[in-house]
């Protein structure tokens, strides 16, 4: 068993970003498979519970009232990596949706991305946090719904033998997050406010 199988739920297959594509595209899979791509392996996504979506929701709205003009909240939609294509519970997108007729936003288009975890925690902090760290996204939150807080990662390695983080800190239920967009704060979000 390898590491990426260890902490990936039961992969499917073993596929390249443009062997994805061209499956999506030839109708091989639909909105209607729960599927995406991690780290070149095509996995099952988990199924969502209530506190799940009420959170998933809550973080949607919270953005979008801090949002500067040229981005905009995305939710539970694809983002294309070098060898991923992960759908975040919520996304910081640069530009508008309209931008994305012909592709998926990037690592170079997403300010933030968020992934609510409760079932998903171990997928969260490892596998997701390797995917989302070594393509280089800046700011990867995952709000912890069984210890309620957010853990905030920064400091991204990009690509690595073994990709992370350089920082991560633990926000509170009684505190409030920083939104950092192109480098700046632009709001921020009390924690209390995305926890269900």
């Amino acid at each position: 068993m390898t590491l990426a199988t260890a902490i990936t739920p039961d992969p499917i297959a073993r596929l390249s970003v443009e062997q994805y594509h061209k499956m999506i595209q030839a109708g091989i899979f639909t909105d209607d498979n729960r599927v995406e791509l991690l780290e070149g392996l095509l996995v099952q996504k988990m199924s969502k519970n209530p506190p799940h979506r009420v959170s998933t929701n809550l973080v949607s709205e919270s953005l979008r009232n801090v949002v500067p003009t040229g981005w905009y909240v995305d939710s539970q939609e694809p983002i294309t990596t070098e060898t991923s294509e992960p759908e975040p519970d919520v996304a910081i997108i640069r530009g508008s949706t309209r931008d994305y007729t012909d592709r998926h936003p990037g690592p170079g288009d997403v300010a933030l991305v968020v992934e609510v975890a409760d079932a998903s925690i171990e997928l969260d902090q490892r596998t997701k946090q390797r995917v989302y760290a070594s393509a280089g996204i800046a700011i990867y939150w995952i709000v912890n719904l069984i210890e309620r807080r957010v853990q905030v990662y920064t400091r991204p390695s990009g690509p690595a033998e073994e990709p992370g983080y350089g920082h991560r800190q633990d926000v509170a239920a009684g505190e409030s997050l920083s939104v950092i967009v192109g480098g700046k704060e632009v709001g921020r979000v009390a924690v209390a406010d995305i926890l269900p």
